[in-house]
């Protein structure tokens, strides 16, 4: 019952995700305004706007215009149910919201990398703050300043990685090799991870982003140097398990 009641949760924030996940490239308030079909902009009622249900009752479809509603929306909503439902399920005693609140910020900022190639720097500050957040309440709770240190210490070690990275490709190519919002990512995940959970993490994102390539060249898909992958979305998908099973920093 308690992992169910999470999902309902979930997929309600996703429903938000969702929604920010088109307004927010868009320059539109995630915040205020009713919901509607951007097609014919037609007022959504509540009965379409249930989670899951009403995007696979309408087949994706506005039920005014007939415009399609992206699948990106669906996934948002079942992603985000199956974080808090995982978190629920996996994460360690006392880490449950914490690794709500970590996996809801990751999958966004992984589907904005996936679609739009953009990793917002207000998303990756606001992962920040809530990551240095949750390592003070910590650190408070357990009498110790260790948490709160080793998070600062994983943020300039996660930011400072890729930076490096980002600047001997440039110096060594003469171009841009990595996204702007990829180092700020990396060290956003490092305040929530730790210094060991951001060379696992990067291993990790490493690793997947080869997978990637691999599947893309067996598909037939042309590959360039100028082919460029969502390497933000790499990191997320890695950097939450590891908070589920690592915990705290």
């Amino acid at each position: 019952m308690l992992i169910a009641g999470a999902g309902v949760l979930g997929a309600i924030v996703g429903s938000f995700l969702g929604a920010t996940l088109v307004r927010l490239p868009a320059g539109r308030s995630v915040v205020t305004g009713r919901s509607a079909c951007d097609g014919c902009g037609k007022t959504l009622s509540a009965r379409e706007l249930v989670p899951v249900l009403s995007w696979l009752a309408q087949r994706g479809k506005c039920r005014g215009c007939g415009a399609p509603i992206g699948a990106w929306q669906l996934g948002a909503e079942i992603g985000a149910a199956l974080v808090a439902m995982g978190a629920v399920a996996f994460a360690m005693q006392g880490t449950v919201l914490a690794a709500m609140l970590l996996g809801w910020q990751l999958l966004l900022l992984a589907l904005l990398d996936a679609r739009h190639m953009w990793l917002p720097r207000m998303l990756t500050a606001l992962l920040v703050a809530s990551g240095v957040t949750v390592a003070a309440t910590h650190a408070y709770a357990i009498g110790d300043l260790l948490p709160l240190e080793l998070a600062l210490l994983g943020g300039a070690l996660g930011f400072a990685a890729l930076w490096l990275v980002a600047f001997a490709y440039r110096r060594v190519r003469g171009r841009e090799g990595m996204g702007g919002g990829d180092p700020p990512l990396m060290g956003a995940i490092g305040v929530w991870l730790g210094p060991q959970g951001v060379i696992l993490t990067i291993l990790g994102g490493t690793l997947i982003g080869l997978v990637a390539v691999l599947a893309l060249f067996v598909a037939g898909r042309k590959l360039s140097a100028d082919s460029v992958l969502p390497l933000g979305t790499c990191l997320a998908i890695v950097a939450w398990p590891l908070f589920v099973w690592g915990g705290w920093v």
